[in-house]
Order: C-alpha cells, then sequence, then structure tokens
C-alpha cells in the first residue's frame, strides 16, 4: 500500500471512528436539553463579551494619541476630557470582562454538568449490555480489557466531552464572528485571518488520523495490560509458589513498553500539530502588525484600529490554538470511543421474548426436549437429545469431560440456546419466559463458591434481595454456617475479603449454601460443589447440601462417590449421549457398567483424591456461574430409551 493510500485509510479510519461516537453519544444528549440551552446562551454571551473586549481599548488608544496632537478622523471627540474617557473606557472595559467571565463560567459548568450525566448514563447502558452478553462472549474477552473500557476509555471519553468537545464549539462560534467583524472592517487583514485558518486545518486534516491511530494502539495495548495484569494477580499463588514472579513480569514489560511507544507517538504528533498552529498565528500577527503599521502611517487607520485588529487577531488565534490542542484529545478520544463502540454492538445472543409467557413458580419439572447443538469449532455436541427430570428427582450427571454436562446446565439456567430444541421447565419453554422469571427458580451451588466483598449477611442476602434478616440467619443455621459466622469479628456484618479470600473453602461453601437456601428455589443446580474440599468440610458441605436440595428438583454435576449415593437418579453422559440412565443402586451393581467401573477406580484412590481424579473430572469454574462455554464433545447417538415425547407443550 502506498503512503497516499495509508493516509487516505487512515482518515476514512478517523472519519468513521468519529462518527461511531458521536452517534453512540448523541441520543442521550436529548435528556439534557435544558442544560444544553443555558449552556449555549451562556456561550453565545461569551462570543458577544468576546467581540466587544477591544473596543474600549481602541477608544482609549484613539483617544490618547489624539490627545497628543495626532489628526484623527474616525474616533470620538475626547479632547476636552480625555482623562473622563479613559476612566469610562477603562470601566466598560472591566464591565465586558466581567460579563464574559460570568458568561464563561456558566457555560463551563452546563456543559461539563451534560458532559457527566452523559458520560454516567453511557457508562451504565454500557455495563449492562455486558452483563446481558453471554457467556461465549465472556469466555473469549479478557475480563481486564473490559474494565479498562468500561472506566478508562469512558473516564477519557467524558474528560473530552467536558474539556475539548463542547469549549470547541465556543471556539467555532467565536472564530466565525471575528471572521465576519474583522472582514467587514478590513478585507485585507481578514484575508490573513482566513489563510491562517485554512493552514490550521490542512495541518489538522494530515495529523489528527494520524493521532487516532497512535491512541487506538495506546488503548489496545492498555487494555491488554490491564488483562495481564489481572490474570496475573488473580493467580497470585500459582505465580508465586512456580516462581513465575519474574516471566510475568517480563511479558508485561514487553506490553508496557509497547503501549508507551504508542502513547509518546500520539503526544508527539499532538504536540506537532499544536506547535505548528503556534508558528502559524506567529506569522499572522507579524504579517496583520507590518500591514497595519502601513496602514496607519498611510492614514487609512487610527493607531485604535491597528491595536483592534491584533487584540481581534489575538482573540481568533487563541481558538485555533485551543482547536489545535482540542483536536488532539478528540482524536484520542475516538480511539477509546471506538473500543466502547465496539462493546455496544457485540450481538446480544440471549434475549427475552417479546410477549413472555409468566411463568410464576414452577413445580420443577425438567425436560430437554430433541436437543441439537455444535460447539464453538463446529463439532456435533448433542443430536436429538432426549430427557425428562420429573420434579422433585435428584439427578445426577456424569461423564468425561466434554461431554456436554456444564452445557445442559447452561442451557437450564438460559446462559446459551441450543441449536434447536426446546428446554423445558413445567412445560414452558425457557425460550418464552423472561430470564428474570426463569433464573428466579433456579438456585446454583459451584465449585467456586463467589462471593462478594460485602458483609456475610449481604453476600447471604444476595440469593433473595427481599430476605429479612431473621430469614437469613435461618438459612444459615440451615447450612451449618451460624455458629462459625458467629465467631467472625461483626458476626454477619463482617466484610469479606476479595472473592471472600478470608474465610476457608468449606466456610465459603457452606455461606453459599445459605444464600442458596434463602433463595427459597424450587430448582437446584450443583457444580461440583464438594471439590477440593477436606474430608471434614466435605462432610458438613454434604450434609448442607442434603438440607438444600430436599424436596427440590436437583441437577448435580458431581464426581463425588459419596454425594452420588444420596441421588434418585444418575445418567452418565458420553459421546453426545445418554449412555447411562438409572438409579445409583442399580448402576454401581452392574460391573459392566461406566458408574461402576468409575466407582471402583475412586475406591482405590488414595486419599489425596483431589491430585488422582481420572480424566471425568470436570475443570474447575473459570467463568460466571461456573458453567464451561460450549465443551467439545463427539458425535451423538442418543438411547431412544430416554426418549420424550413433549412436542404438544413446546408452543407454551
Amino acid at each position: 500500500m502506498t503512503r497516499r493510500a495509508e493516509a487516505r485509510s487512515s482518515r476514512a479510519l478517523h472519519r468513521q471512528g468519529l462518527r461511531r461516537t458521536l452517534r453512540m453519544v448523541l441520543p442521550h444528549l436529548g435528556e439534557h436539553k435544558l442544560l444544553i440551552v443555558v449552556g449555549l446562551l451562556a456561550l453565545l454571551g461569551d462570543v458577544a463579551f468576546r467581540v466587544l473586549e477591544p473596543w474600549p481599548v481602541k477608544f482609549a488608544v484613539d483617544a490618547v494619541t489624539e490627545a497628543l496632537g495626532a489628526q484623527i478622523n474616525e474616533t470620538i471627540d475626547s479632547s476636552h476630557n480625555v482623562e473622563g474617557m479613559l476612566v469610562f473606557w477603562a470601566f466598560a472595559l472591566a464591565l465586558i470582562v466581567g460579563g464574559r467571565a460570568f458568561c464563561s463560567y456558566a457555560s463551563t459548568i452546563a456543559f461539563a454538568k451534560t458532559g457527566v450525566k452523559v458520560a454516567a448514563r453511557l457508562r451504565t447502558r454500557v455495563f449492562d449490555h455486558i452483563q446481558a452478553l453471554s457467556l461465549r462472549y465472556h469466555s473469549k474477552a479478557s475480563i481486564g480489557d473490559t474494565s479498562q473500557r468500561l472506566v478508562g476509555d469512558m473516564g477519557r471519553l467524558q474528560e473530552v466531552a467536558v474539556t475539548a468537545g463542547l469549549p470547541m464549539v465556543g471556539n467555532l462560534l467565536t472564530l466565525v464572528t471575528l471572521l465576519i467583524v474583522v472582514l467587514i472592517l478590513n478585507p485585507l487583514l481578514a484575508i490573513i485571518v482566513l489563510l491562517t485558518g485554512a493552514g490550521y486545518l490542512l495541518f489538522s486534516r494530515v495529523l489528527s488520523p494520524k493521532i487516532t491511530s497512535a491512541s487506538r494502539s495506546t488503548r489496545k495495548g492498555e487494555g491488554r495490560l490491564v488483562g495481564d495484569a489481572a490474570e496475573a494477580l488473580g493467580a497470585i499463588r500459582v505465580v508465586q509458589s512456580y516462581g513465575l514472579e519474574e516471566r510475568v513480569a517480563s511479558g508485561f514489560a514487553a506490553g508496557n513498553a509497547k503501549a508507551l511507544k504508542a502513547g509518546i507517538k500520539a503526544r508527539r504528533l499532538a504536540a506537532q500539530l499544536e506547535r505548528s498552529t503556534d508558528l502559524l498565528v506567529g506569522i499572522s500577527t507579524a504579517v496583520v502588525l507590518g500591514l497595519g503599521g502601513w496602514q496607519v502611517l498611510q492614514g487609512s487607520m487610527t493607531p485604535g484600529d491597528m491595536v483592534l485588529f491584533l487584540m481581534y487577531l489575538k482573540i481568533a488565534m487563541k481558538p485555533l490554538r485551543d482547536m489545535a490542542k482540542y483536536t488532539g484529545r478528540i482524536a484520542r478520544a475516538t480511539a477509546s470511543g471506538e473500543r466502547i463502540a465496539d462493546l455496544l454492538d457485540e450481538e446480544i445472543e440471549i434475549q427475552d421474548p417479546a410477549h413472555p409467557f409468566p411463568l410464576g413458580r414452577v413445580t420443577g419439572e425438567l425436560t430437554f426436549w430433541n436437543l441439537s447443538a455444535k460447539d464453538h469449532r463446529g463439532t456435533p455436541l448433542f443430536e436429538n437429545l432426549n430427557l425428562n427430570i420429573p420434579a422433585g428427582q435428584r439427578v445426577g450427571l456424569l461423564g468425561p469431560s466434554g461431554a456436554g454436562k456444564s452445557t445442559l446446565a447452561g442451557y437450564l439456567l438460559r446462559l446459551a440456546d441450543p441449536d434447536s430444541g426446546s428446554v423445558l421447565v413445567d412445560g414452558y419453554s425457557a425460550r418464552n419466559v423472561t430470564r428474570a422469571d426463569l433464573r428466579g427458580n433456579i438456585a446454583v451451588l459451584l465449585q467456586e463458591s463467589v462471593l462478594f466483598s460485602t458483609s456475610v449477611r449481604e453476600n447471604i442476602r444476595y440469593g433473595r434481595q427481599g430476605a429479612s434478616d431473621a430469614e437469613v440467619e435461618e438459612a444459615a443455621r440451615q447450612a451449618g454456617a451460624h455458629d462459625f459466622i458467629m465467631t467472625l469479628p461483626e458476626g454477619y456484618e463482617t466484610e469479606l475479603g476479595n472473592r471472600g479470600d478470608t474465610l476457608s473453602g468449606g466456610q465459603r461453601q457452606r455461606v453459599a449454601i445459605a444464600r442458596a437456601l434463602v433463595r427459597d428455589a424450587p430448582i437446584i443446580l450443583l457444580d461440583e460443589p464438594t471439590t477440593g474440599l477436606d474430608p471434614a468440610s466435605r462432610g458438613v458441605v454434604e450434609s448442607s447440601i442434603r438440607e438444600l436440595t430436599r424436596g427440590r428438583t436437583t441437577v448435580a454435576i458431581t464426581h463425588d462417590l459419596s454425594m452420588i449415593q444420596g441421588l434418585d437418579r444418575v445418567l452418565w453422559l458420553e459421546d453426545g449421549g445418554i449412555r447411562e440412565d438409572g438409579t445409583p443402586a442399580e448402576l454401581l451393581a452392574d460391573p459392566d457398567s461406566q458408574l461402576a467401573r468409575w466407582a471402583a477406580s475412586q475406591r482405590g484412590a488414595t486419599d489425596s483424591e483431589s491430585e488422582d481424579q481420572p480424566d471425568t473430572a470436570e475443570p474447575a469454574a473459570t467463568v460466571p456461574l461456573g458453567l464451561q462455554t460450549m465443551v467439545a464433545a463427539s458425535p451423538v447417538a442418543v438411547p431412544a430409551s430416554t426418549s420424550v415425547d413433549r412436542t404438544e407443550r413446546v408452543s407454551r
């Protein structure tokens, strides 16, 4: 690609990015019409006072010049009272400057409030959009980079809107108004202002796209840096345990150097634009001074007129300087705006239906009907899979990694949708009810209990926001968590650390069970809830889980033999289908069953079974709700015995 073609491409990308940013921001401006009108009126007042500001100086200079004996025709006669005229024009200048300062303050405040409110509204919109994106997106996206867009890029967009975008409107108004005034007063000198403005536009056209491109690279690099830092700090135990500090630090330093280089380039280009504009302004001032002095000597201008033009030139050139400075900021903000727009352009795969059926509280009957799906590589995962779970039945899902256990759980929560077929709850298709109604009937317990940096009480109350303190404490008692909570420094009001790391694994799991209990949902979804716990903690947690699942439909993804023996039914998933379906006693009694062979290997393992888990163990949860995203599987074959005819209820 030639240099000219690269320049055209860069300019096209810059314009496209600016348009995308404006389309994203402008709809929110209509919510603040009053503030914008006040700001524009104050801005017009500021422009008017700027135009008036040089005139008292002109009249004062002409008055003094005339008093010294010069013959001046185009001025106010002040020969009889020069001192009075000087006082009058000084007072007038003070009033004009004061009025301009007041209008400038009012417009700045109005536009600043507008910018902050629009940015806050946009940030909320972006955050809501991020939360609505599917696990397919979150499994690929960097949490650090997404956070950087939400906070860093949004902050830059807000700052530039207040400090550059809105003031630039005032500068353009000032420049156009002064150009009209100067054209009326002295067309020859006005040409100099026009040429200066044209020179600025030329420099801006060449450099702005380059600034945007460099800033885009900078923001992407910074996003990767935040992602790398978040990943390293999130795995700090592994990093320190394996002595990976230098390796991680070297990778971070390399990314930091790359982002620094792009940042320096953006700043250098912005400084080049500003200094080029300063040079144009300096040359223009010199030309006006020379031509104006010559016209004064010729008698076609008064000394006051020359001072007036020099002041107008100074006032007109200030917007040009500011625009050069703002152009660099806006170019950098455009790169941030593009990154935010990219987030908003991500398609929301899982949406509520336009006319949902009211679900209410369900009994808990679950049906997976004619389910077909492929993984993210296009490999068949399920094909016409059918499964019915009666209300109140406790079912375990077992099988090797990639068999689709977590995928089925994700379909139940509607974190993703199958390619075809339906997931039914009490006969209602999950696609035909709202996600809130569906998920409100399900409580989830994960292998890695996700707690938040708030009090123990609030962590439990997250299960049901309206739960009373008494209900929270009763749920904790049922989960076997009340006693250890009361030993904490502030009991239920104790603030937990990041992800609840101030508690042991068993304690975190019991708090999570209490959260599920207070939800009082008819359907319970368990995802390896006892994996990684020591035997003592596992016993307490299993007792709490039995309390949680009593009388509720339960789907348990587990490879804990003691948990399996407490279930009503066990399904072995493999090769995309249900290979075994029966009670734990029946399957364990059959020496040829997959479950029996697996159980035998478990019994022969040492107490450190977490180190010796067979290939059937699922990976630890790394995404919200602990469900691995669209794992791979082999071609499917569904036994006819598992099919269930529920076609007449899918339409609901």
